[in-house]
């Protein structure tokens, strides 16, 4: 029996987890994937990432991957919060989220691989050193000139990062980033030197997996311990008003991020000394507003991912989201079919815009409830610095929702003023 997209032709652009998700998604349902990487290989870079109940369960959903994943991911039951001074703050734990599904943190080169892996395993055709220097449309598909010669399909899904190509025929001239006003120091390592602080040898603890944070004023620090007590993540957010034109890493260095928790407690000032400075990154953020659209004019190219909208990292969503998109795309070429992919491209813009940024504004009002508080006052009321863990965020099946509205969807874009003849 035929799968509901076989026939149909998908071009995926950026092999990052919004990529990697869409030519999963897609290919499930039948389509010709091919996924261009930029990349001349596939690098295990990064250190940790979250992803929340929503996105736990598209994992859960592709066969082996749940249990390649439990083995190298963090299995804490809650978050141990502190002030700046060391002062105990409160607890947060997940159980009551037990309901929504699963959550998977760990290191993000190795949870990519997996994914990679899969992706491969079900017949994505990945191509690597595929850098693309232009996007075009047509009225009947897309295509991309790549190392000068052009790639072609019935559509094109962008997931090519906040330094997106497709961002400029999206939108019809070049968007220019912000600065967020902060930076970020962070560290992927192993625990041999916390192990030989008394200070920090409880971080270490092989059979239980730790998360603890520290705030102060504008500046958080936060510390995770996973595999067996082999592994440590930790960050640290701090202002930064640095000029640049895209968020970028650098090396970063023990003394610099040492200032910047001048006066804190001894154990982050241990924890930060504990660190190879080859395993540390400076990480300038930048802001994009909001874009007007995430599709092309003749609605056969899509963005994605960070290309479509880039997350602040206390959001603690940026990459469910950015897996949530390509499983909703992917849904609405299935419902639409090849005769009709632009109604499936306005549909999966109109089912994810207004979620996505509702979303993405609770990176802004996270960081700020850390970072603008009175600590005085969060003292007296420690459950204040609890992260909201929203249902109608975790609590969310993407595929599910976009079956459930797409018809309603597609009704209401064909009712709008100016509507397509093909809507």
């Amino acid at each position: 029996m035929a799968k509901p997209c076989a026939g149909l032709e998908v071009l995926i652009v950026g092999a990052g987890f919004a990529g990697l998700t869409a030519a999963i998604e897609c290919r499930r349902r039948g389509a010709r994937v091919i996924l261009l990487e930029g990349s001349k290989d596939r690098r295990q870079l990064g250190d940790i990432i979250s992803f929340g109940s929503n996105s736990g369960r598209i994992f859960r959903r592709w066969p082996g991957v749940e249990d390649a994943l439990d083995p190298i991911c963090h299995h804490s039951g809650g978050l141990d919060f502190y002030a700046y001074d060391n002062e105990f703050l409160c607890r947060q734990t997940w159980d009551a989220e037990e309901v929504w599904g699963k959550r998977f943190n760990g290191h993000r080169g190795e949870i990519h691989e997996i994914v990679w892996n899969h992706a491969i395993s079900i017949g994505v055709d990945i191509r690597l050193g595929m850098k693309v220097s232009e996007y075009f449309e047509t009225d009947t598909g897309a295509g991309v000139v790549v190392n000068g010669e052009k790639v072609s399909a019935d559509v094109i899904l962008a997931g090519d990062g906040v330094r997106s190509t497709a961002r400029t025929i999206v939108l019809g001239f070049e968007d220019k980033p912000k600065s967020s006003g902060y930076a970020v120091y962070r560290s992927w390592m192993g625990t041999e030197k916390l192990k030989e602080n008394p200070l920090t040898a409880w971080l270490a603890d092989p059979k239980i997996d730790h998360h603890a944070g520290w705030l102060g004023p504008d500046v958080h620090f936060l510390v995770a311990t996973l595999q067996e007590g082999t592994a440590c993540s930790w960050v640290l957010t701090h202002k930064d008003e640095a000029d640049v034109e895209e968020s970028w890493s650098a090396p970063g260095y023990v003394e610099e991020a040492i200032k910047a928790v001048e006066g804190w407690a001894p154990i982050v000032h241990a924890i930060i000394r504990a660190t190879p400075e080859e395993k540390l990154v400076d990480w300038k953020l930048v802001f994009r507003d909001p874009l007007p659209t995430w599709i092309s004019p003749k609605a056969r190219i899509a963005l994605i991912g960070d290309a479509a909208h880039p997350f602040l990292p206390t959001s603690i969503q940026g990459a469910s989201q950015s897996m949530e998109d390509g499983v909703t795309a992917a849904v609405c070429l299935e419902l639409a079919g090849k005769s009709n992919v632009p109604e499936a491209i306005r549909a999966y813009e109109k089912i994810r815009y207004g979620r996505v940024h509702a979303v993405q504004q609770t990176g802004v009002t996270n960081r700020d409830n850390w970072h603008k508080a009175d600590f005085d006052l969060v003292k007296k009321n420690p459950e204040s610095v609890k992260l909201p863990r929203e249902p109608w965020i975790l609590n969310f099946d993407c595929q599910q929702h976009a079956y459930d509205v797409y018809a309603e969807t597609v009704k209401s874009l064909r009712a709008e003023p100016g509507a397509r003849p093909s809507l």
